[in-house]
């Protein structure tokens, strides 16, 4: 496999912010739906789309919460959505549908990490669900919005060094792990860009993958302070010590980066971080930093592709070839 994985030199860095990705742009008449989008870096993404003139539609499981932390941003609407829910997935694409707005930056901003064994639907194990077959069913739910331009960014992570997608045991049946039920997940959403890439180029729809970097935000609710404190991320006393940590509105600038830039037009598929695209990591050990070559191999993506959509009973493109 030839890795097209190479950075572009885009003139930013790990300390630059959202804000300061979108100087001087103005995205009026853009609309962008981020999952997400009322907390963490998801909320940054939200504000700095808002401010460049975009209109955004942050899906929320909480509509209360996110309508009180989106409160005086201008711009954005807040519409409920489960990602564990596949009902309430039809739902939320259903009413977007219906207002017949075209979508053209959809961020996946939203997931779980590290959480105890949690099932959800079907007995599927809930960090897989939630950051891709949520965000996999939510896509081609809404294809008909998407197509005719835009770009989908998947927030992967480098915690996909952990592990490749378990092809025996994807909902761990056979005992749980958290941290390797977690990289799976941000495996799977690297994959997922990979061919939703190939598939939808040909409608002008491009997609790209990202590790936001590490930041704290409450994603990280399910770690103990003791976790923590052993990982090197806070001191005794609790306070942070890892000097590697982004600030929430430096980890929201790769994804904002990667749905506006214009020197990532005719790319897709690629695997980002700190506002660039990633190198690959082909080192015998993971060094959690860059991309996995299993996280972007067009082959396994056409594999997980396809075991999605059996899961989900969802695929646009089959429909598509169908009609």
């Amino acid at each position: 496999m030839t890795s097209k994985q190479l950075p572009i030199n885009s003139g930013f860095a790990a300390a630059t912010t959202a804000d300061q990705v979108l100087a001087g742009r103005n995205l009026s008449g853009i609309t962008a739906i981020v999952t997400g989008g009322h907390s963490g870096i998801g909320l940054e993404t939200t504000r700095a789309l808002a401010q460049a003139g975009a209109r955004v539609i942050v899906a929320a499981r909480d509509v209360d919460a996110a309508r009180e932390r989106t409160r005086g941003i201008s711009h954005v609407e807040v519409e409920r959505l489960d990602l564990a829910d596949q009902g309430s997935l039809y739902d939320f694409s259903q009413r977007i549908l219906r207002a017949r707005r075209h979508i053209d930056i959809m961020i996946n901003s939203a997931g779980i990490m590290a959480t105890p064994e949690t099932r959800v639907g079907p007995g599927w194990e809930a960090q897989f669900a939630i950051n891709h077959l949520g965000h996999y069913a939510l896509v081609n739910r809404l294809w008909p919005a998407l197509r005719g331009g835009a770009r989908v960014i998947a927030l992967s992570s480098a915690g996909h060094h952990q592990s490749d997608i378990r092809w025996d045991d994807t909902q761990f049946i056979q005992g749980y792990n958290k941290w390797q039920a977690y990289g799976q997940s941000k495996t799977a959403c690297a994959l997922f860009a990979v061919h939703l890439d190939r598939l939808g180029q040909h409608s002008g729809v491009r997609a790209f993958s990202l590790h936001p970097g590490k930041i704290f935000t409450p994603l990280q609710r399910h770690l103990t302070a003791d976790e923590m404190i052993a990982a090197g991320w806070l001191d005794a006393n609790g306070n942070p010590v890892d000097p590697t940590f982004k600030t929430a509105q430096q980890g929201a600038a790769t994804q904002v980066w990667a749905a506006t830039s214009p020197r990532l037009e005719g790319m897709g598929g690629l695997y980002c971080e700190n506002c660039d695209i990633a190198t690959l990591d082909e080192g015998l050990a993971p060094s959690f930093t860059g991309v996995r070559p299993y996280a972007i191999n067009p082959e396994q993506a056409s594999r997980l592709w396809a075991l999605s959509a059996r899961l989900t009973g969802i695929d646009a493109f089959a429909t598509r070839r169908r009609d």
